[in-house]
């Protein structure tokens, strides 16, 4: 069992699958709000920079795992435009969102949301050329399951993209994230969502989740080769990408 797997919202009774789902459902209508500004708005940037790694394969179906308010999902539509692209996560209030979002752009056609568990993914063995996942595999109650499952569902020879916030690794940056992440990140997380345990939580993982050479042995022992990761502004943002 990794480190980020033993943490629960909430106080940490009960299934952390369960906790999680109810943890982003109470922060989904201020999630978009708070992610842009406690990131200053990198994270469009991010998501873009993983994107572009999978342009040169011209995926044509794709799945966004943990899609949240489907941020990545529907930039992978514009960007790649995929005759189609999939977003799962376990939040129903999430979904509700990235389907609205979805259908003031008028792509209903491309992009489609629904309601599932990432350890136990609803499709069929290879039927997606790329996945993708931003900011969401560090809440999975069993990392190697997830990964297994992203594997399962894509095509041989196909492509995973994801990002996650992890912890710089130099100074000064280490420092002064860590001092972010205790008193700044969970300060205005509970003036803006109410939600303070949330972004505990949330830090929490962050700290604990496997990073860089680590997180590449593991995608190795999930079936993957291939893979590499790119540690993005100064270390609070790592890129992986890996094949099939």
């Amino acid at each position: 069992m990794y480190e980020q797997e033993k943490i629960k919202p909430y106080g940490g009774k009960g299934d952390k699958g369960k906790l999680v789902e109810e943890m982003f459902n109470n922060i989904a209508p201020t999630y978009d709000k708070l992610n842009h500004r406690l990131s200053w708005n990198i994270d469009r940037y991010w998501r873009k920079k993983a994107i572009r790694r999978l342009a040169p394969y011209k995926p044509e179906t794709m799945l966004d795992i943990a899609t949240g308010t489907g941020d990545f999902a529907i930039l992978s539509s514009k960007m790649l435009q995929p005759n189609k692209v999939i977003g799962v996560d376990l939040s129903e209030k999430m979904i509700e969102i990235a389907q609205a979002k979805v259908t003031s752009a008028g792509i209903e056609d491309k992009v489609c949301f629904q309601k599932g568990d990432c350890l136990n993914l609803p499709f069929e063995s290879g039927e997606f050329d790329a996945v993708t996942a931003a900011f969401g595999i560090r809440n999975f109650s069993d990392l190697d399951k997830g990964l297994n499952e992203m594997c399962r569902v894509l095509k041989t020879g196909g492509h995973i993209a994801i990002v996650e916030l992890t912890t710089p690794m130099t100074f000064p940056m280490r420092q002064l994230f860590k001092v972010y992440s205790h008193t700044i990140l969970p300060l205005y997380g509970r003036l803006i969502s109410k939600d303070t345990d949330a972004y505990k939580y949330l830090t929490a993982t962050i700290e604990a989740f496997p990073q860089g050479e680590r997180m590449v042995e593991i995608l190795h022992k999930a079936g993957f080769s291939e893979a590499t990761f790119k540690r993005m502004t100064f270390g609070i943002c790592t890129m992986y990408v890996a094949t099939k």
